[in-house]
């Protein structure tokens, strides 16, 4: 008998599947290094064309047919299209030469790649001039959080650092809205709105709801030993065709209520949930608010939304970390719900960024075993996080602060802290002759 056969079932598969993450985080490593050499070579190519066109009174024309010609070269070994690699080399360029700090973290393993990525999508809102001292914060902002979970957080911050206001940069940018029709293949086309954030985001929530009360109901038939369904669209597919027949007929086909009061598909209202500051709703401050698990709003529109809704929560801070400490609320039940959507922001799986709103509130210790309905024993789990919770070896404990602590069946750990809202405050610099703080 080999002793790869002496081991125990259960062992031979952690030991497979430690040895599989151990090959994957060398990988991770050598593709990362393969990369940074990769960009570090075409910003070279680049510096190599302004130098190679840049002699005294060239014109403009010049340089442009000297990056044009290396990068054809270029594109000769790496087998892609002049104007592609010309593009690569200009974005090579801007993430060496304009955020060295964040390459050099990428370097030494502190980020990776999708750090790289959010980080310069994030600092290109501001002055070039400032991309150094936002990298320096951004990079802290991205230790133990993956690529999407952070992302909506650096653009806020690049927000808040940018010399002119949110809300009169967003004003320029709504001007721009705009539909356009590009043409696809096989009969087909993309039909592209760019919106204000929180409208798009309230039409695709209430296009999903639409969507899921059409599957809901959905007529089934015997087909031999097989129930099958009569409307076999997908969740994407419905969502589709009930956005064309909102904007052709006004209503979906299959509600359609232009003499009658709203039916069921028509009174399905989008829900958003956001984060506005006191300092913002009063008007004395104007910076970004947070629409939880997307991206940064204009403070006019969190305004509108925080005054017409009947459904809001002032939410209490602690000032220094940031975390939900308390909210307003008379029934237990929902305003227990309101604070850990307003703690959790997403599903609090590593890495997971479903927001708290398409989650469900799991019990961290079982209720069923004895745990019991208490902020300091709940969380926000997507559903498939929730499946891995109840049926895999994924184990998992919450710590003060609603820290969870995710155990994999390896045996590591990953720390997943209660997200720090986008939009905090930190204390004013003490002043001679103030009074000390409680």
């Amino acid at each position: 008998m080999t002793e790869a056969a002496e081991i125990p079932d259960g062992e031979a598969y952690l030991a497979a599947v430690a040895g599989i993450v151990a090959d994957v985080e060398d990988g991770e490593r050598r593709l990362a290094a393969a990369q940074i050499a990769q960009l570090r070579t075409l910003a070279a190519a680049g510096r190599l064309a302004d130098a190679q066109g840049a002699p005294r009174n060239a014109r403009v024309q010049v340089h442009d047919m000297v990056l044009r010609s290396i990068s054809a070269e270029v594109a000769g070994a790496m087998r892609l299209t002049d104007r592609a690699v010309q593009r690569r080399i200009g974005e090579a360029r801007t993430i060496i030469e304009g955020f060295p700090a964040a390459v050099a973290a990428w370097e030494a393993g502190r980020i990776v790649q999708g750090h790289v990525k959010a980080i310069v999508d994030a600092g290109l809102n501001l002055p070039g001039d400032m991309w150094a001292e936002f990298e320096v914060v951004a990079i802290g902002r991205c230790d133990s959080q993956t690529p999407n979970r952070v992302r909506g957080e650096l653009e806020i911050l690049a927000h808040r650092m940018h010399p002119r206001s949110f809300a009169e940069r967003h004003e320029e940018a709504a001007a721009g809205r705009c539909v356009r029709l590009m043409p696809g293949r096989d009969g087909m086309s993309d039909l592209i709105a760019t919106l204000p954030t929180v409208i798009a985001e309230g039409i695709h929530d209430r296009l999903t709801q639409q969507a899921g009360a059409i599957i809901d109901t959905r007529d089934e038939r015997s087909a031999g030993s097989e129930v099958v369904a009569t409307d076999a669209r997908s969740t994407d597919q419905v969502r589709a065709d009930v956005f064309a027949d909102l904007l052709l007929a006004g209503t979906p086909a299959l509600d359609d209520t232009r003499d009658t009061a709203a039916g069921p598909l028509g009174a399905i209202r989008a829900r958003v949930q956001v984060l506005v500051p006191a300092a913002t709703l009063t008007g004395a401050d104007d910076g970004p608010c947070d629409l939880a698990g997307r991206s940064p709003i204009d403070p006019a529109t969190a305004r509108t939304l925080a005054g017409s809704t009947h459904i809001w929560e002032r939410l209490f801070h602690d000032p220094t970390t940031g975390v939900t400490v308390a909210t307003d609320s008379y029934r237990v039940p929902s305003g227990m719900r309101r604070f850990l959507q307003a703690r959790d922001q997403h599903c609090r799986f590593p890495g997971c960024r479903v927001a708290a709103i398409r989650c469900e509130v799991d019990h961290t210790h079982d209720h069923a075993l004895g745990g019991r309905t208490e902020l300091s024993n709940l969380a926000h789990l997507c559903q498939r996080h929730h499946s891995m919770k109840q049926f895999t070896a994924w184990k998992v404990r919450q710590l003060q602060g609603g820290v969870l602590e995710w155990t994999s069946p390896l045996g590591r750990t990953y720390r997943e802290d209660a997200p720090t809202p986008a939009v905090a405050f930190s204390p004013a610099p003490a002043h001679p002759g103030d009074p000390a703080p409680f």
